[in-house]
């Protein structure tokens, strides 16, 4: 039984020789139904008969693991044909080019018998090869017999138009198999041309350099994890358009490559208020999901079971090092975060350090914790930049995280040791120009220099690494990004991207990997 797949815009069937399989729709009805939901055809019931082909399915078949992404058809690269709309097939076209064709040479040779009449009217023959003229008998024969011959010309050249490019002598028949495989074989090579160049899946599982550029993330089992922890918060967005690979890819480009909002619509082939709305979801989606899972504070054992050389001896208690970047925003903050910096300003400063008090307000400022070990542990939200540094570490929570005894590192003076002295912790700066007396040996002072220009390049180097990674961090932040994303929430979205960008790090080879 020859069985067509029910997909609108689908053209293929199960034929002879066909590598494609067609599958039957499940028995349980939940399934069922999120297959009918895949096929998207208003109103359409399948039947016993009807079947759906691999193409459809990112691994080429289907998988009965409901975690797996194959469980349900997701692929579907030809837009819904309504029912008025009927694309012509592949046989109509050919007749179609085949009409052009005969038109064509028909129109050339009818050119080609004008030109040469008007020629021989113009041209008298001379006078000594002038034969007297036949009877009119004989002249209709010749006229007759000349037009039999036209006629005969003009079947010849319509036949080899249709044969096009397979015509050939009658001593070199056609051989339609060769012919066949070598369509087949082009028509294979063409399929993985465009697969390599598009964002699917299957375009990412083996490139694991392709996953990078575009992610950020090492390789595609890592995307595919963070696939799996969003997915299930995913059904709530309802896109005919994107799938959910595509939404989280979207998204990831954007904070990885900084690409406008046009770019992606552009290369996705959807509309900009699409763009804007799935990049907004998808971060408060790894933003409640993600950054808890992967941005968390370790328990004083874990941070000395894998505390780096270079503090063993130096700093062994230390359990976080801070410091605090900025980022440009194109426009002022809105009203609801203005109103919230101000609140935070109401707290008594205390003496700003020389690089708060030149700080500019046009940009927003963040505290970043990093663990020894190269992960950060700890993003606040995001204030004005002519903000201490004092009020703003008082102001984030990160105080609350310390416990007595806790060394806190830093690669300048960021004014917080009485607050963190409060707490029973130590601050102290770890870097070229640290304060305090000088060693009482030049071999000891050699050694501290060394560890505290150490700890500043492994600061420096985190820092970096995030905003290099994710280049929306570089800023300017656009506009819409800087007002509140719920109201009952004080994180802004660009807040949350920061804090996504923390969690998609960590995801990655640290800046210190363990030894």
């Amino acid at each position: 039984m020859v069985h067509t797949c029910v997909v609108a815009g689908c053209r293929n069937r199960r034929t002879p020789g066909t590598t494609l399989s067609f599958y039957r729709f499940p028995r349980d009805p939940e399934r069922k139904q999120r297959w009918i939901e895949a096929v998207n055809r208003e109103g359409w019931v399948p039947n016993d008969g009807s079947r759906l082909c691999s193409t459809h399915f990112i691994s080429g078949k289907q998988v009965k693991n409901p975690r797996s992404p194959d469980y349900v058809p997701s692929v579907f690269t030809t837009a819904p044909l309504s029912p008025e709309m009927k694309e012509p097939g592949a046989f109509e076209v050919l007749d179609k080019q085949e009409a052009r064709v005969e038109a064509a040479n028909a129109l050339l040779f009818l050119q080609g018998q004008g030109r040469s009449s008007a020629d021989a009217q113009n041209q008298a023959p001379p006078p000594e090869e002038k034969e007297p003229e036949p009877e009119p008998i004989a002249e209709e024969s010749a006229s007759s017999s000349v037009s039999d011959e036209d006629e005969d010309d003009d079947e010849e050249s319509v036949c080899d138009s249709k044969k096009g490019r397979f015509a050939q002598t009658s001593d070199a028949p056609v051989n339609f198999d060769d012919v066949l495989k070598a369509l087949r074989k082009e028509n294979q090579t063409l399929r993985e041309s465009v697969e390599k160049m598009s964002l699917s899946e299957n375009s990412l599982r083996n490139d694991a350099e392709k996953v990078k550029f575009y992610t950020g993330l090492p390789n595609y089992f890592v995307l595919e994890t963070v696939m799996w922890l969003l997915a299930p918060h995913m059904d709530a967005m309802k896109n005919l358009r994107l799938s959910k690979f595509q939404q989280l890819l979207l998204t990831l480009m954007r904070l990885r490559l900084d690409l406008r909002n046009q770019d992606l619509a552009y290369r996705f082939g959807v509309k900009v208020a699409t763009v804007t709305r799935t990049v907004h979801r998808m971060v408060n989606i790894m933003s409640s999901t993600l950054v808890p899972t992967a941005v968390f504070w370790p328990s004083r054992a874990e941070l000395r079971k894998n505390l780096p050389a270079a503090l063993r001896a130096s700093h062994p208690d230390c359990a976080v090092i801070i410091d605090c970047f900025t980022v440009p925003f194109e426009e002022p903050v809105s009203r609801g975060n203005q109103q919230q910096q101000q609140q935070q300003q109401r707290t008594p400063p205390s003496p700003p350090s020389s690089q708060a008090a030149g700080a500019s307000p046009n940009v927003l400022k963040y505290l970043i914790g990093v663990a020894p070990q190269g992960v950060v542990t700890f993003v606040s939200r995001g204030v004005l930049g002519n903000v201490s540094d004092k009020s703003l570490a008082e102001g984030c929570g990160f105080l609350c995280k310390l416990l007595p005894g806790d060394v806190v590192l830093a690669s300048r003076d960021l004014d917080i040791g009485e607050s963190v002295a409060a707490r029973g912790a130590l601050f102290n700066v770890a870097g070229p120009r640290a304060e305090g007396p000088p060693p009482a040996d030049v071999a000891s002072s050699s050694s501290s220099s060394e560890a505290a220009a150490s700890v500043q390049r492994h600061v420096e180097r985190v820092i970096s690494m995030v905003k290099r990674r994710y280049a929306m961090l570089t800023g300017p932040v656009e506009s819409p990004f800087t007002t509140a994303s719920e109201r009952t929430s004080n994180l802004s979205t660009f807040d949350k991207i920061v804090q996504v960008a923390c969690a998609l790090n960590n995801l990655c080879i640290s800046a210190a990997p363990l030894e």
